[in-house]
């Protein structure tokens, strides 16, 4: 763990100067599958080393970053940051890591993107994960990812406006969650987001035509 948290306080995959986002973001989301866990969606007693070294795993930063027509970056799927994940442990750490350990956080990892994961740990591990993109979280998130890109305000109202026309949290709030509490935390936070994204709206409609 030491030696994960030193490479996440490195560079992040978009060579931004070394800061505590990708450590907070890795303790974060262990702090929400723990809240999971004492919740009992699955059985408390499974081995939570794996899923511990999971979640920081999760934030290595990425070696490879996929381009959009006019060189724009795009999002990296879950299935790619899982495989990325689980690649950069066994290479970085394969010489910190008890091999057992290793064999099963990894097969966590692999399992994660699944659409119906084997492991119990995995299908909350991805439920945990997949909420980050709900509600002032993942508005945040989502506004930090465009600024890297050069956008700006009009291009996070926009991103709201064409996700409700084509249904997608619809679509995200059946498929993207294993558990039904979950589901029901995600249906508040997207509510949070509505409610900032109209907030934005208005004050944009402000400015004039």
């Amino acid at each position: 763990m030491q030696r994960l948290q030193r490479l996440l306080g490195g560079a992040d995959e978009h060579d931004s100067p070394a800061g505590p986002r990708l450590l907070d973001d890795a303790a974060r989301l262990w702090r929400r599958v723990k809240s999971f866990l004492a919740a009992g969606l699955i059985d408390p007693s499974v081995e939570t080393e794996p899923i511990e070294l999971a979640c920081y795993a999760l934030q290595l930063p990425l070696r490879q970053r996929k381009l959009l027509p006019g060189g724009r970056l795009g999002r990296t799927s879950l299935k790619d940051r899982a495989e990325q994940a689980a690649e950069l442990l066994v290479s970085q750490l394969a010489d910190d890591v008890d091999e057992t350990l290793l064999d099963r956080t990894t097969r966590l990892l692999q399992e994660l993107p699944q659409r119906a994961p084997m492991l119990d740990e995995a299908r909350l591990l991805a439920d945990a994960v997949n909420l980050d993109d709900f509600g002032l979280t993942g508005l945040i998130v989502q506004t930090i990812h465009l600024a890297r890109q050069g956008d700006g305000i009009m291009q996070v109202a926009d991103g709201c406006e064409k996700r409700e026309q084509y249904g997608y949290w619809d679509a995200r709030l059946r498929e993207g969650f294993h558990f039904e509490p979950v589901r029901a935390i995600a249906r508040r936070r997207l509510d949070h987001a509505r409610a900032a994204c109209n907030m934005l709206r208005e004050e944009l409609s402000e400015d004039g035509p």
